[in-house]
């Protein structure tokens, strides 16, 4: 009996770290610029700029001044989450550096820019 609560053990701990593995992106689906880049795991905010520049934390439209305030209120009650903005390549470069400047101003220590891991795509090659 101990042999097999100790495998039924094993098996809960195996699809816990699957079920934590596998979380599927909060954002939209967007054309990300191609970069080499780090693989992020666990949880985390996400931010879309999309390609009319228009911005969404978690799946919900937002202003950026809405979204700076509502990453403030989650970075307090969650602790310092990381902030992963994941921008369309056809939006703005400003809108991104913006956001960024205004996410580090309000007190976010973490935050990068999701990339596509692939650098030969969308450049001709």
């Amino acid at each position: 009996m101990t042999s097999l609560m100790d495998v039924m053990f094993l098996v809960l701990v195996f699809f816990i770290y699957c079920i934590f593995d596998m979380a599927v992106h909060k954002g939209l689906k967007v054309d990300l610029p191609n970069a080499a880049g780090a693989d992020e795991k666990g949880e985390r905010i996400v931010v879309t700029i999309k390609a009319d520049d228009t911005m969404q934390l978690n799946g919900m439209s937002m202003s950026r001044e809405e979204v700076i305030s509502r990453v403030r209120e989650l970075n307090r009650v969650k602790m310092n989450l990381p902030v992963l903005i994941s921008g369309d390549r056809r939006s703005s470069l400003g809108v991104g550096i913006e956001l960024l400047s205004a996410l580090k101003a309000a007190g976010v220590e973490k935050a990068s820019f999701q990339v596509s891991g692939d650098r030969g795509a969308g450049n001709g090659e």
